[in-house]
């Protein structure tokens, strides 16, 4: 497979989740392209789609969700994808950092039976030869007197060190593809900051595609090349990082921005995004943005926009997106 080749390619996502209050959607036709070797960034708020869309990929979803449209990975469709194929690529193929570094360990095995677990089930490592690369992932992620650590159980490790070792965990067997789901939740600024940095450095010494799953855009400007701007679970916004940040063109995008503090400023007036997300999107007939956004005109909430492409691989689902590009 050329560096150049789609390794991901998700078409028309839907997802939706049966309740007691009926079926309610959670993912509404979003579809992206990942390359090999290269990094996407998925951006939004909380309730946007972003980890149903995760757990879509590798089949973990819930067993009351509702999926449909297509997920191909290595020029294979998973949906509908048997568990024990699916088995076979999670961890081997595909990595998964999830989010919370405090209940994704098993506190009942020491740090090293879990890692090496990794590579004797998908590597057919022997113990030996699989705590020994366990040390060196370890070694890779900063993490001092690896040995020891090795020998230590969960609770003996602060957050920022059990997501360390989840970066590493998931790197082990060397996937083609890493998708890390909110991996700096609940960290620490500085802790952030390395555990991207260590994620960026290691996924391209291996090679391996990243997917990042996240609400905080400051977390993408130095870690993805590209960027995917959600709401609602439909797709607002498209392109490459710097592209997207310097120069937004959904009414969205622009609010996630003036929402977000900056360290130039000694002393700001940060502006919210009024509102709050619908409670179904399939309910809505036009923009899912259009009852929060002040540009919204009449026809935004009974039409919706289709992608307005802005150039070379940038789009934006804004009836108003020429304009707002050119404004920026």
């Amino acid at each position: 497979m050329s560096p150049t080749t789609n390794l991901l390619r998700v078409t028309d996502l839907k997802i939706a989740f049966d309740t007691a209050r009926g079926l309610r959607t959670a993912v509404d036709g979003i579809s992206f392209e990942l390359a090999a070797g290269a990094s996407l960034a998925i951006v939004g708020e909380s309730g946007s789609g972003k980890s149903q869309t995760a757990l879509a990929i590798i089949g973990l979803l819930a067993d009351n969700a509702r999926v449909d449209g297509s997920i191909v990975f290595e020029e294979r469709e998973l949906l509908g994808l048997p568990e024990s194929e699916l088995n076979r690529l999670r961890g081997s193929r595909i990595g998964f950092v999830f989010q919370d570094p405090m209940t994704a360990l098993n506190p009942y095995l020491t740090i090293g039976m879990q890692m090496a677990e990794v590579l004797e089930q998908h590597r057919g490592a022997s113990r030996a030869a699989a705590l020994a690369e366990s040390a060196r992932m370890l070694d890779a992620m900063r993490i001092p007197a690896v040995s020891e650590r090795l020998r230590a159980y969960p609770h003996e490790f602060s957050g920022g060190m059990r997501q360390r070792v989840l970066i590493a965990m998931a790197l082990l067997a060397r996937p083609r593809l890493l998708i890390a789901d909110e991996p700096t939740t609940a960290l620490d600024v500085s802790v952030q900051a390395q555990i991207l940095r260590l994620i960026g450095e290691l996924r391209r010494d291996l090679g391996t595609a990243l997917l990042l799953i996240t609400h905080d855009l400051g977390a993408v400007a130095d870690t993805c090349e590209n960027l995917f701007v959600t709401y609602a679970g439909r797709m607002v916004e498209r392109g490459s990082t710097s592209a997207v940040l310097t120069r937004p063109a959904h009414p969205y995008t622009m609010g996630l921005l003036r929402a977000r503090p900056r360290i130039d400023v000694a002393r700001e007036r940060l502006i919210p995004i009024p509102g709050t997300l619908p409670d179904d999107v399939s309910r809505l007939a036009g923009c899912a943005f259009a009852p929060r956004c002040a540009e919204a005109e009449s026809f935004c909430l009974s039409q919706r926009p289709p992608p307005a492409p802005l150039g070379e691989s940038r789009s934006s689902a804004c009836f108003h997106a020429e304009l707002l590009h050119r404004k920026e």
